[in-house]
């Protein structure tokens, strides 16, 4: 039986990935012509770095896999976002040798 929940319930709530890391809690809901659009996050210390130290990030509703105890997001919905590795500047090969 389809249990359905008052945006209230879910508020507060901790957000992990469908690899199983936490990501973070949920704090706003956006509603758009009185449907979920979109979860505002809180986002936790080791995803922090991934969105250049940004505090929150918003998914959208369709990336949601499970709403229980917990909520459950799908992990595609980050393969485009940039590691901290890769967002670092290596400065060794930033063409600076060729000017001297």
């Amino acid at each position: 039986m389809l249990r359905i929940k008052k945006i209230s319930e879910v508020l507060g709530k901790q957000v992990y990935t469908s690899d199983g890391d936490f990501f973070g809690q949920i704090e706003e809901v956006n509603l758009v012509d009185n449907k979920i659009d979109g979860w505002k996050i809180r986002v936790g210390s080791g995803f922090m770095s991934s969105f250049g130290g940004a505090r929150g990030a918003i998914v959208p509703h369709q990336f949601i896999k499970a709403m229980g105890d917990v909520i459950v997001i799908n992990s595609n919905a980050f393969k485009g976002l940039p590691t901290s590795e890769e967002a670092s500047v290596d400065v060794s090969s930033s063409g600076m040798d060729e000017l001297a």
